[in-house]
């Protein structure tokens, strides 16, 4: 009967059940596992890595392996925490709780540790096997192991983050350019099979392998040196301002391309713990802000392309001027003053200013269509092209809809938002001819066959007649060199600089009232052959002078004289224009202050 019972047990075994039991122990057998695509390297123009993935482990346990139980020790979790502790940099007694956490088998006991890290590990794991099987100890660490989890890191730390961005915890981007192309960065993962057994590879058995595709390489516009210069200028204003933040771009007006991006504060993609929620994103794209009188540039082009006015064409300033619900000031009290259209821009005025756009149609709405089509020619109040996450397009109402106030304040600079790339594109267009050139700040890719793609040609757009562009060229020159102009401290010995300064009132995130100022500085250089054009903005000095003239004057100079040295830039070849500021039939006009200047 028991021979009956086994014959029957076996014919069910290898006849009814036998697929059964095949596919049962195939399950058993075969292993697969996902194979992590690298992710792709983030560049500067010149190749210089800015964001790479290097090997890394997570380091585990298997808390049963370490009861007293299984190790003839009963402090085994205790030794085992003291030795892993130092080199993960751990706490001691966290690890201790981890190895003895009861009818657990897996524990994460540190993350994305170096291979370093790993190598140390495994000696001390070899080591404590070898006394065990000799006999002179237990072997305290054989319930550690590791997992292999790659690691992005950015060798430069802070330099560039806001643009870079940083990966989360899933490895996926979370910010910046490792946002915005994170499917081309995060490549494609593929998968090995292969038979185990009681945890092991059966080597013997082969192995069935989809290779990981690898991420796609960028290589971004910036320069590393140049990004350096601008982000330490600018953090360095910053604390010495004590204000809320500022930002610095570089451009080169030609190509459209981003050279530096710098913001401050900023934070260290590596180790975001320390980061503040509200640095983590890219301020220079992201903040919508009044320009102020920087925005005055537009206005101009607008007078000057239309044939409304030349330079030298007289404007009569008065101290005060009522318009719609207002009474409108300059910086600083005087009396009537004599201008030219270009001293309305060297002294920055904002009647004068007022007085000079409403000339550029027979009524005020006619003279607001016009100024409108040339600042949406500009780029403003839509996306500069660039594709950043988060970035604002501004704020700029279609001119029907402007209230009593913003039809005299627009043309100096209040009643719109911009954000700084836009602003510092429109001084890149003035410098350029008159053609705006959209920004850009990835200058090619290279995929995983190797081969490098440029990126597509950026779009040109003609803005104002070359002839323009280079009077305004020139009629900004007298903001700088003017001793009557508001932007004596952006001067560089040997190169005439094209610039302009701002100083806005600033619209408090917090309470949407006006509180603080915006100060900024826009210019290019060498003025007569321009090579950059490099854009300071603060927001909120608290300490010291908040003039854009006075704090982000030097600013522009230190990263402008910089960049012009590591192009090797030669010095400006022709003199300045030295327009006129006052008109010859009046008196010379005192010096302004720089409030909005």
């Amino acid at each position: 009967m028991v021979f009956a019972v086994f014959v029957v047990r076996l014919l069910q075994v290898q006849a009814v059940d036998a697929s059964a039991y095949a596919a049962k122990a195939a399950v058993n057998r075969w292993v697969t596992q996902e194979v992590t695509a690298d992710r792709g390297t983030i560049t500067d123009r010149d190749g210089a890595d800015l964001a790479t993935t290097v090997d890394a482990y997570d380091i585990t346990a298997d808390p049963y392996l370490f009861t007293a139980a299984q190790t003839k020790v009963r402090d085994a979790p205790q030794q085992a925490a003291q030795l892993l502790a130092p080199i993960v940099g751990g706490d001691a007694a966290t690890i201790a709780r981890q190895l003895a956490t009861p009818r657990s088998r897996y524990q994460l006991i540190a993350h994305q540790q170096s291979p370093q890290a790993w190598k140390q590990i495994q000696d001390l794991k070899s080591s404590f096997a070898a006394k065990a099987a000799a006999g002179q100890g237990a072997d305290v660490l054989a319930g550690v192991y590791s997992v292999p989890h790659s690691k992005r890191v950015y060798p430069d730390g802070d330099l560039a983050a806001g643009v870079i961005g940083f990966v989360n915890s899933q490895g996926q981007g979370a910010g910046g350019v490792e946002s915005m192309l994170d499917k081309e960065l995060t490549g494609r993962n593929g998968k090995i099979r292969y038979a185990q057994s009681n945890g092991w590879q059966v080597p013997t058995a082969g192995s069935e392998e989809q290779p990981a595709v690898p991420g796609t390489d960028v290589r971004l516009t910036l320069d590393r040196d140049i990004q350096w210069a601008a982000q330490n200028a600018i953090t360095q204003q910053v604390r010495k301002s004590e204000a809320d933040r500022g930002y610095v771009i570089v451009q080169d007006p030609q190509t459209g391309q981003v050279l530096a991006m710098a913001d401050a504060p900023g934070y260290d993609p590596n180790d975001l713990s320390h980061a503040e929620a509200a640095d983590l994103g890219n301020a220079a794209v992201q903040d919508a802000y009044e320009p102020g009188s920087v925005s005055k540039l537009m206005s101009m082009a607008a007078i000057i392309d239309t044939g409304t006015a030349t330079p030298t064409t007289r404007v009569v300033v008065p101290g005060t001027l009522p318009r719609a619900d207002r009474i409108f000031h300059d910086d600083v009290d005087h009396g009537t003053w004599d201008l030219t259209l270009n001293g309305v821009l060297a002294k920055s005025s904002n009647i004068g200013t007022i007085e000079a756009s409403g000339q550029l149609g027979r009524t005020q709405p006619q003279a607001n269509q016009v100024l409108y089509s040339y600042l949406r020619k500009f780029g403003i109040g839509q996306p500069t092209g660039v594709g950043f996450p988060g970035e604002t397009p501004g704020i700029l109402a279609k001119p029907q809809d402007w209230n009593a106030s913003q039809q005299y304040t627009i043309p100096f600079g209040q009643g719109l938002s911009v954000n700084a790339l836009q602003a510092t594109s429109v001084y890149s267009t003035i410098a350029n001819g008159g053609v705006r050139v959209e920004p850009s700040i990835v200058r090619g890719t290279t995929g995983p066959d190797g081969r490098y793609v440029p990126a597509d040609p950026p779009k040109r757009t003609r803005v104002v007649s070359t002839k323009t562009a280079t009077t305004l060229a020139d009629m900004l020159e007298s903001v700088v060199g003017d001793e009557q102009g508001t932007g004596l401290n952006a001067r560089i010995p040997g190169y005439q600089v094209a610039g302009k300064t701002g100083t806005a009132n600033r619209v408090d995130p917090d309470t949407g009232r006006y509180k603080g100022y915006t100060s900024s500085f826009f210019g290019f250089a060498p003025a007569d052959k321009p090579r950059l054009t490099v854009s300071c903005v603060i927001q909120n000095p608290t300490r010291g002078s908040y003039f854009g003239g006075d704090i982000c004057g030097p600013v522009f100079k230190q990263v402008m004289e910089f960049g012009l040295k590591a192009l090797g830039v030669p010095p400006t070849g022709k003199p300045a224009a030295n327009l006129p500021v006052t008109f010859d039939a009046g008196p010379p006009a005192p010096a302004s202050g720089r409030k909005n200047g």
